[in-house]
């Protein structure tokens, strides 16, 4: 892997866009080609960011010897076949979240890169932020003690007009799998796969999940209340308690710049990171990272973390009963 680690981007949306962006920002990155399903959204993306190449499909991206890495950021329907046509092109794959529609896919995709010894990572850019890196940190030396209880939420108000994505069972929607996937991811960094899910949720006509609230326990009794929403704009909070005190983030949980720690006889922690907290040249840091390293998976965003909170969304909506009609047969757990 040379000094300049070459990115190919696969889809033009706004999450594309983002990571486009902060990619240009750093001197070590090159999106050297994009592609698209539709030939002018690619050219049209390649012009805006100063792209060589674009491509009116995904097989000429895969399969460019400029490439070095595939960042697949299409909606998370698409992710299987986007994620596992790179993969079977040799190419090391960074895929938006949530990972896959479910598990099954999912374990697919690791199979995949673990037979072909390829990189694979889930982009779950909260992972690699240095102040929730810092956070988790803490939790593990004992800063708060046991941790006993997670609290974190992300509501949007909405309203969506009809036909939007998010409420499009054939290409995965609801709140779950855009929302939800942060604080379960947030209480699983913390606190491993749960032994137990509960769930709620208000279903649209279409069978998406509107408003949902999660229990998750674990053998310690530890336990987390979790929601997402997409009719109500709540507060997106997180906190952990544990024996000896707790953490508060403030609004903006998965992209704040500052956490409080808070302990009985002390005075009040502040920890704030002064760089960008909505950047995500932190998780394309890792990547290439990984890549000169020649580390086939992150530490900071495993694998095997990755499954385990699929599975949790998995059980999810099973118990709210919430099926895509594009998905495979999903195993409840």
């Amino acid at each position: 892997m040379g000094k300049t680690v070459r990115w190919g981007v696969l889809a033009t949306g706004g999450i594309a866009e983002r990571f486009a962006t902060d990619l240009g920002t750093m001197p070590d990155a090159e999106v050297v080609a994009v592609a698209s399903r539709a030939e002018a959204s690619a050219k049209a993306f390649a012009d805006r960011f100063g792209i060589p190449k674009a491509y009116g499909d995904w097989a000429s991206l895969v399969a460019d010897p400029d490439v070095d890495v595939v960042y697949v950021a299409t909606p998370h329907h698409a992710h299987r076949a986007a994620a596992g046509l790179a993969l079977e092109a040799g190419k090391a794959v960074l895929c938006e979240k949530a990972f896959t529609l479910n598990a099954a896919e999912a374990e697919e995709l690791v199979a995949l890169s673990r037979e072909r010894g390829l990189f694979l990572m889930e982009a779950m850019w909260m992972y690699c932020n240095p102040l929730i890196r810092r956070l988790r940190e803490l939790v593990a030396d004992g800063a708060i003690g046991e941790v006993r209880t997670v609290q974190a939420d992300f509501g949007l108000a909405g309203p969506f007009a009809a036909g939007h994505r998010l409420l499009d069972p054939a290409v995965g929607g609801g709140a779950l799998l855009d929302l939800g996937v942060y604080p379960v991811s947030f209480a699983q960094l913390l606190l491993g796969e749960p032994v137990s899910v509960q769930a709620h949720a208000l279903l649209s006509p279409e069978g998406v999940d509107l408003n949902t609230g999660m229990l998750l326990g674990w053998d310690s009794g530890a336990s987390a209340l979790l929601s997402c929403s997409l009719v109500a704009d709540t507060p997106l909070t997180a906190s952990v308690t544990g024996s000896l005190g707790r953490i508060e983030i403030p609004r903006g949980f998965f992209f704040s710049d500052r956490f409080t720690l808070l302990r009985d006889g002390r005075e009040p922690e502040e920890f704030v990171n002064g760089d960008d907290p909505h950047s995500l040249r932190h998780e394309a840091a890792e990547v290439m990272r990984c890549l000169r390293a020649g580390e086939t998976e992150s530490a900071l965003v495993p694998l095997e973390g990755t499954l385990a909170v699929m599975r949790t969304l998995d059980a999810v909506r099973d118990r709210i009963g919430v099926r895509y009609p594009s998905e495979r047969a999903v195993t409840p757990a």
